[in-house]
């Protein structure tokens, strides 16, 4: 299989912190590294063997895409087939993702498994940060059907039309462009409404005058892509027109700046420090972005908390916003890519206030 070294990274951390064996039951880690997309699964990593556990309706499948993986059938409750691993492994102990297993299912573990469990955090996301050559192709395939999308609503839409109906459109027209769904509920801001960061399409209807902010993007091939372009039909006044372009040059600041060796911290300071100095600090409540791959939140992020240091292979947003409540709001966002000589931009629709 393709990806067995991010299981052998995964091994190498687990040696540091002398882990005999890992539990994977979270959907994006089990897809990380076993390939395995099915619903039902689970994986227990040692480090000498892998084992893809799974019932009947999903070995075939699981054999096809888990390779490198033992696949075992499991007959009875699924838990009992790690019981048999951990005695034949003769484990230790067994590591499990703290914030993706139960106090249930924990308490379960507990009872039947005959060595210790040992709760671990962030150790596969952590190896998740770091994007290779395939998972980059994707998600720059991800960005392009994005990037389709927002000339597609530029066409599409007009006043009279409900945030709903232009969010459904843009919906579909991603899925035929070879989406397998959105990356998360599309955001349709129109108006008033463009004052709330995650206003989801309501029925509102759009009218001339309206500022739109619209945030969206789609899964591809298990990989999203998450883009904001804000943009007027008919004249939105000056006050907005001021606001756009202070979101634009914060935007464009960070996109200058973003590179490895720099933190979190740093690169959010640049876009707030920047709005703040134009009298808007207060407007702006969220953090400067995120980094996006197999889920639309993951690390490493970029906010006044994150300490970590960007790294070659990171892929991140960049959506520095304003929202006066009463008038309107704006945001900016773009996806990256960390290179060595700074960042390589993904999406790219234009960024200039469009006014239809």
């Amino acid at each position: 299989m393709e990806n067995m070294y991010r299981v052998d990274n995964l091994r190498k951390a687990m040696k540091k912190d002398g882990l005999d064996a890992f539990l994977v039951t979270s959907m994006y880690n089990l897809r990380y590294l076993t390939n395995f997309t099915g619903t039902t699964g689970l994986a227990v990593i040692t480090q000498e063997k892998a084992y893809f556990v799974t019932d009947f309706r999903y070995t075939e499948q699981a054999a096809a895409q888990a390779q490198g993986y033992e696949i075992v059938q499991n007959q009875g409750p699924i838990f009992d087939e790690i019981v048999k691993i951990a005695e034949q492994d003769q484990l230790k102990n067994l590591a499990f993702e703290e914030t993706q297993v139960t106090f249930a299912a924990y308490s379960q573990l507990e009872e039947i498994v005959p060595c210790d469990l040992i709760p671990v955090a962030g150790m596969i996301e952590g190896l998740r940060e770091v994007k290779d050559e395939d998972e980059i192709a994707i998600i720059e395939k991800a960005c392009a059907i994005a990037d389709q999308g927002f000339e597609y609503v530029l066409k599409m839409i007009k006043p009279g039309m409900t945030e709903i109906e232009v969010a459904n459109q843009l919906d579909f027209y991603m899925r035929s462009l070879g989406a397998s769904g959105v990356s998360f509920d599309t955001i349709v801001a129109s108006g008033l409404r463009s004052a709330m960061p995650h206003g989801v399409a309501s029925e509102k209807v759009i009218e001339k005058g309206d500022l739109i902010t619209l945030d969206f993007g789609c899964y591809y091939q298990g990989y999203v892509s998450d883009m904001t372009r804000t943009f007027a039909i008919g004249d939105p006044g000056a006050k907005l027109k001021e606001i756009y372009q202070i979101v634009l040059d914060a935007q464009l600041k960070v996109l200058d700046a973003a590179q490895p060796g720099l933190t979190g911290v740093q690169l959010d300071a640049i876009a707030r420090d920047y709005i703040t100095e134009k009298g808007y600090g207060d407007a702006f409540g969220h953090s400067t972005g995120h980094g996006i791959g197999l889920e639309i939140h993951e690390g490493p992020n970029v906010s006044r908390l994150a300490e970590k240091q960007f790294v070659v292979g990171n892929v991140i947003t960049d959506e520095p916003g304003i929202y006066l409540p009463g008038i309107g709001g704006v945001r900016i966002e773009d996806d990256l890519l960390i290179t060595e000589t700074g960042n390589q931009v993904l999406t790219h629709s234009p960024k200039e206030l469009i006014i239809l």
